[in-house]
């Protein structure tokens, strides 16, 4: 029916799709930062550490504003393509989609209209003291009610729940990890080769430092988020499971949506669901799937579909191409570049999952956009 592949839990993913056909999405991208974007070479999104700073306010600002030449957070450069909110951006405009934008944590807020959760910026990984517990708490709390709020707003319809967190990989790795997932080789990233090596060092400090604190709780999954974690992660969870209830959930996203998954069992199987503040009533597991890019799934330096069966995630992914785009830049996805961010994927899917838009149709869509951008 639509061109949109099912490579794991193939029978749930046809449900979910079945179930949300001709439902107007609701796009909510949550945004954060961690130092580990710092770290020389560590991400492809955004050239330098000082651009990876900005990259969330930028994407959030084109997001919500599209192309402008006043822009006060301009789209950072990339190494290489350009950003992926112009895949999410044609979506939304060209179907008119409701945008909630959240601050889990940023270095500083962004330019457009958002939602503050009360989080802040993550440590470094390496550092085993990535948030402190109670924000963890905090924005498990925040992103549960507005979950529960956009759920029982848009009942029978489905939020498409993004994240924008450079270095997002890194840390979902490093999450994975700790809950017992080996997940070594397996993530993604925005370099067309995934640096691995690098990101393995990273995690194995962080959850060392982590582990020989004498008061570490490996069971806990809020305590590994604060040792090893980032804002996105928790408030994303939150917001999955206050919305499943009532609504459709499409994790939008690559390794990092894999990771959040993967925290929502962790957190639904745990204690935590019954004390107070915790998961809600009503959630609906089945209602919450993960949606991504063909870029991700062909990444040959990774394994998303094996990470996927090991966590068993209901997983979906468009089959978008521009490989005979006229635009240069849009040709370097092909290349392995960028893969993925901010929702593009899940947007893909709910274009053909809302107005039924052809791929072909969707290509043109952002590549106007892109033409919009580049005119002087």
């Amino acid at each position: 029916m639509f061109n949109i592949a099912l490579p794991v839990l193939p029978a749930i993913g046809q449900r979910w799709l079945t179930r949300y056909a001709g439902q107007r999405p609701v796009y909510a991208c949550i945004l954060g930062f961690t130092e580990t974007a710092l770290i020389p070479n560590i991400s492809a999104a955004g050239a330098t550490p000082a651009a990876r700073r900005l990259t969330a306010v930028a994407d959030a600002e084109f997001l919500y504003d599209g192309p402008s030449a006043q822009a006060t957070y301009p789209l950072p450069p990339l190494v290489a393509g350009v950003s992926p909110a112009l895949i999410a951006r044609a979506v939304i405009t060209g179907q008119g989609v409701p945008v909630y934008l959240f601050n889990a944590g940023l270095p500083q807020p962004p330019s457009v209209p958002h939602l503050d959760l009360g989080g802040q910026p993550a440590a470094c990984v390496s550092s085993g003291q990535a948030l402190p517990l109670a924000v963890v708490q905090q924005l498990f709390s925040a992103g549960m009610r507005w979950g529960q709020q956009l759920g029982q707003r848009f009942a029978g319809q489905y939020l498409i729940v993004s994240e924008c967190v450079v270095a997002g990989t890194t840390t979902a790795q490093a999450l994975l990890t700790g809950l017992g997932y080996p997940a070594l080789g397996k993530v993604n990233s925005s370099h067309p080769s995934c640096n691995h090596g690098q990101k393995q060092q990273i995690v194995q400090s962080g959850l060392q430092r982590w582990q020989a604190d004498p008061q570490a709780q490996s069971s806990v999954p809020f305590a590994l988020v604060a040792a090893i974690g980032d804002p996105m992660q928790i408030a994303a969870a939150g917001v999955a499971l206050g919305a499943s209830a009532n609504a459709g959930v499409l994790l939008a996203g690559g390794s990092q949506m894999m990771a959040v998954y993967a925290l929502i069992q962790a957190l639904w199987r745990s204690e935590m669901t019954t004390q107070p503040g915790s998961t809600p009533p009503g959630v609906r597991m089945e209602n919450i799937v993960v949606g991504t890019t063909r870029w991700v799934l062909e990444d040959a330096s990774s394994d998303t579909v094996g990470l996927a069966e090991l966590i068993q995630v209901p997983l979906l992914n468009t089959q978008l191409s521009f490989a005979n785009s006229r635009f240069e830049q849009l040709r370097r996805f092909e290349q392995g570049y960028v893969k993925e961010g901010v929702g593009a994927g899940g947007c893909a899917i709910a274009a053909q999952l809302y107005q039924n838009w052809s791929l072909d149709r969707l290509v043109a869509a952002i590549e106007h956009l892109l033409e919009t951008c580049l005119t002087p």
